[in-house]
């Protein structure tokens, strides 16, 4: 029985990539590199913000100067716009729902900076929905590192690791799910392929959020 699914934000619940593209191509252009195509996103995102700046700008100006001077760009425009494209995927508020009617605790871990991650959930889904919710958060390490799920897990009052699932769109989030010896999906839907989530060995492969709904409920 599953007693606690978490869930990766960007790519997972959340289409977030042109909100992300717009405000990096901002830093990009203000700080004077340039800038990137939508399509390189996919790729680019889901290490966090600082990695996300170091990626985007040429290989050989990525200093942690650089970096600093963008993240004084994207931080108020990303703040200011960072709902102006992003949705919910199909099928997400709904299977989230379903989820909670079986009993099912749900939280989300991402890589997104902690006080962003927060105002996401807070404006797009209903108060309450999630158990924990856990960014980017100072002095702790990013995924793949399985802190983050140990976090939740004392959060939420989970001890079987066996009752858990992490769900998310890359292979960081397939090896932040086997590093912290839980099941993981590997929702086809997001930033990367079909094959990059298959190389991380996942319980399952998710099409759409109910085949998430069925494996969980059904088990």
């Amino acid at each position: 029985m599953t007693e606690l699914a978490i869930f990766d934000l960007d790519g997972t619940l959340l289409d977030t990539r042109e909100d992300l593209a717009a405000a990096t191509n901002e830093a990009l252009r203000r700080c004077g590199f340039p800038e990137r195509p939508l399509s390189e996103y996919n790729l680019l995102v889901g290490r966090g913000i600082s990695n996300l700046m170091k990626r985007a700008m040429p290989e050989k100006d990525a200093t942690e100067e650089n970096v600093a001077r963008m993240r004084a760009v994207f931080f108020p425009y990303y703040d200011a716009h960072k709902c102006d494209r992003t949705r919910p995927y199909d099928g997400i508020e709904a299977m989230l729902e379903e989820l909670a009617r079986s009993g099912v605790k749900l939280a989300v871990a991402s890589n997104k900076y902690q006080d962003g991650t927060e105002k996401l959930i807070r404006h797009f889904f209903p108060a309450g929905t999630f158990s924990a919710v856990f960014g980017q958060r100072e002095g702790f390490p990013i995924k793949p590192d399985p802190q983050i799920v140990s976090s939740i897990m004392q959060e939420c009052g989970i001890t079987n690791r066996e009752s858990v699932v992490y769900i998310g769109d890359s292979d960081v989030d397939m090896q932040t799910g086997q590093n912290a010896g839980v099941r993981t999906v590997g929702v086809t839907w997001g930033f990367r392929s079909k094959e990059e989530l298959l190389s991380g060995h996942p319980w399952m492969l998710a099409d759409s959020p109910e085949d998430i709904t069925h494996a969980i409920t059904e088990q």
